[in-house]
């Protein structure tokens, strides 16, 4: 079995697999990744496209409203990408490209989780925003987006430092 550099499966890891068999375990993982990505990715789109058919939606400021647009777009964007790998699972099915699907797959959902991040720091600013003004917003964008880049890039990145 062809490793180079490929981190996922390594001498002495303690696993005895083909690389058909690593390739069907990635996916798999990648899969259970995705299927909570996804129905966070469209819950939350759904629950932003509601807002405007609020009654309080026309007291938002210009900004405000500019904002929110921006949100719906990266909602819709984290929801595209965590869908695509499906897309593209199904149309390269049985072609041969499961080295490929499992690398794409991987790009689009950390893709993905990017685009969820900056929907939750946009959610967080503009719900403040309105509740508190504008210095709480800016405040709990800043935080959310620090503790988001904390949980979902820092500690990975100090975990595998400390797995070496």
């Amino acid at each position: 079995m062809a490793r180079g550099r490929d981190q996922d499966a390594v001498a002495g890891d303690g696993r005895d697999e083909t690389e058909g068999e690593r390739l069907d375990r990635n996916w798999n993982e990648l899969l259970q990744e995705l299927r909570v990505t996804q129905t966070g990715t469209q819950v939350f789109t759904g629950f932003l496209l509601t807002i405007p058919f609020q009654q309080r939606f026309g007291d938002l400021t210009p900004e405000q409203v500019s904002i929110y647009l921006v949100l719906v777009g990266f909602s819709v964007l984290a929801t595209v990408l965590a869908i695509t790998p499906v897309s593209l699972h199904r149309a390269l099915f049985r072609q041969g490209a499961k080295t490929h699907i499992v690398h794409i797959a991987n790009m689009l959902l950390i893709a993905a989780l990017a685009a969820v991040a900056l929907t939750l720091t946009g959610t967080a600013l503009l719900v403040f925003d309105v509740a508190l003004g504008h210095p709480a917003g800016i405040a709990a964008g800043i935080v959310t987006f620090v503790v988001t880049a904390l949980a979902w890039a820092a500690l990975p990145a100090v975990t595998r430092r400390t797995q070496r």
